[in-house]
């Protein structure tokens, strides 16, 4: 029974250690580096991801393209017909 006893000792024991290793985790922040954002209307910076007739920086053609990008090139109501 001293064997058994200790035998459950231990499992417990090691189940305890086993739950309380997640409560050691280490608080995940970005710390030392900057944060860099910008408007979504200022580009950025590649030809290839550039509209023709967008122009980079213009927030009203940001504006205008997106509009017309929602009614003819994503909206499947006016191009299923």
């Amino acid at each position: 029974m001293s064997n058994f006893k200790r035998l459950t000792g231990l499992a417990i024991a090691l189940a305890l250690a086993a739950g309380l290793t997640a409560c050691g985790d280490k608080a995940q922040e970005l710390t030392g580096q900057p944060k860099v954002d910008a408007a979504p209307y200022t580009g950025t910076g590649v030809k290839v991801f550039t509209e023709a007739d967008w122009k980079a920086g213009d927030k009203n053609s940001w504006a205008q393209q997106l509009k017309t990008r929602a009614q003819y090139g994503q909206n499947d109501h006016s191009r299923s017909n």
